[in-house]
């Protein structure tokens, strides 16, 4: 049974109906609330954009207030795969559910992820039916970079963004997500942002605002 998935939301900063969605998607250990922000801080950009942050199905398995998308044991070399594929439906419901709510095509849909939801954000996003605006990604990775060829159905422009000294995921898994999506024709561009860790700082908030601007203007 898949869980709906609920979470805080902005409407369009002009008012009126929204013309694009924002779909915002936490890290480990975080909710909803935490990617909200972006929001808040993208939205003289995309005026027009409403943005959903879900919080993430699971209570967190290493305590504390927040939530997962899945367990992280880092005992499984296959529990990112597991991972993803066991909570992407929920995922995948809860932009439908978002698109009917503002009667938007899921082309007009933007994914932005931190880590885990980065992972989530490139699982789902990359094998819908219909291809979202555009994937954003920071400090996260692409679990199972082997089934992606085999599976691949949409191919939408991605920005990846990682910190060069980030403790948690090393900036190398940037790269490597790079090269399995480049290999499967999903248009992707990536920045490195030095003296970072495992955060967001001011250059890549910039950089992944006007990624999205571009990206929604050009969308239909």
């Amino acid at each position: 049974m898949i869980r709906d998935l609920d979470g805080p939301r902005l409407l369009p900063a002009a008012g009126g109906t929204p013309r694009c969605l924002v779909i915002l998607v936490h890290g480990y250990g975080a909710d909803g609330n935490d990617l909200i922000a972006l929001g808040k801080e993208w939205q003289h950009l995309i005026p027009d954009a409403a943005f959903a942050a879900p919080h993430a199905p699971e209570p967190c398995g290493g305590g504390g207030p927040g939530y997962q998308w899945f367990e992280l044991t880092m005992r499984d070399p296959h529990e990112l795969w597991h991972g993803v594929s066991k909570a992407g439906p929920g995922l995948d419901a809860f932009i439908d559910r978002e698109c009917e709510r503002y009667a938007l095509p899921a082309g007009r849909v933007a994914l932005v992820g931190f880590s885990q939801g980065t992972m989530m954000s490139l699982h789902v996003g990359l094998r819908r039916a219909e291809a979202p605006a555009a994937i954003l990604g920071y400090s996260g990775a692409l679990a199972g970079p082997e089934h992606l060829k085999g599976e691949v159905r949409a191919r939408p422009p991605v920005l990846l963004i990682h910190g060069d000294r980030d403790e948690l995921i090393p900036y190398q898994a940037m790269f490597l997500a790079g090269q399995a999506l480049a290999a499967t024709d999903v248009p992707v561009e990536w920045h490195l942002s030095a003296g970072v860790g495992h955060g967001i700082d001011p250059k890549g908030l910039e950089l992944g605002g006007h990624f999205l601007a571009r990206a929604l203007r050009g969308s239909k």
